[in-house]
């Protein structure tokens, strides 16, 4: 959940229904995961809060040309995290913690703006409490039913494998290729 909000576009998608399904076969505890979970956005959002904080934008946006291909990020989801940020102020970091994707580079702006690193710090906790507890519990709620899902979910696994890559290397090569036509234009 750290490197997901910092600026590493690690999924909680994946890890925190994967926990949910842990504490359904009582490996962990329900509260722990939306705790250790929600604590996790946080750290990372002051990692993403402090370099907008203590970095111009100009350097921002040559650091994303140069490196956001390795992180997936380009400019154009920098600036429109910016200009939410700009029109709905700074209630935008609360309910952008409930969106994917913008959960991750929501923290830039706060940092860049120099929000209140208190108030932008009971956002993200707020928000990422709720989105720890929607994703664990469906984990949870999918951990009791999975030997029902498996059966119908093992005929097609071949499928859903090829899919999964698939659509991974197609998201990878539009990204790179966004990348690169906009490092031509510059």
């Amino acid at each position: 959940m750290t490197l997901e909000c910092a600026l590493i576009p690690f999924p909680s998608e994946v890890t925190m229904p994967f926990a949910g399904f842990l504490v359904s076969q009582g490996e962990l505890s329900f509260a722990f995961v939306v705790l250790a979970g929600a604590l996790g956005n946080l750290v990372g959002s002051w990692i993403g809060y402090a370099l907008g904080y203590f970095l111009e934008e100009a350097i921002i946006i040559t650091l994303v040309k140069k490196y956001g291909k390795f992180i997936l990020v380009s400019v154009s989801e920098y600036t429109h995290s910016l200009k939410w940020f700009n029109k709905f102020g700074d209630a935008i970091i609360f309910f952008s913690r409930l969106l994917p994707a913008v959960r991750t580079f929501i923290s830039l702006p706060g940092g860049l703006s120099q929000m209140n690193f208190w108030k932008f710090s009971i956002y993200t906790l707020l928000g990422s409490i709720i989105w720890s507890i929607m994703l664990t519990y469906v984990g949870f709620y999918l951990g009791n039913k999975w030997s029902i899902l498996g059966g119908y979910f093992h005929k097609f696994d071949l499928l859903i494998a090829v899919v999964l890559v698939f659509s991974v290397l197609f998201y990878i090569n539009h990204k790179l290729k966004i990348v690169k036509l906009r490092s031509k234009k510059s």
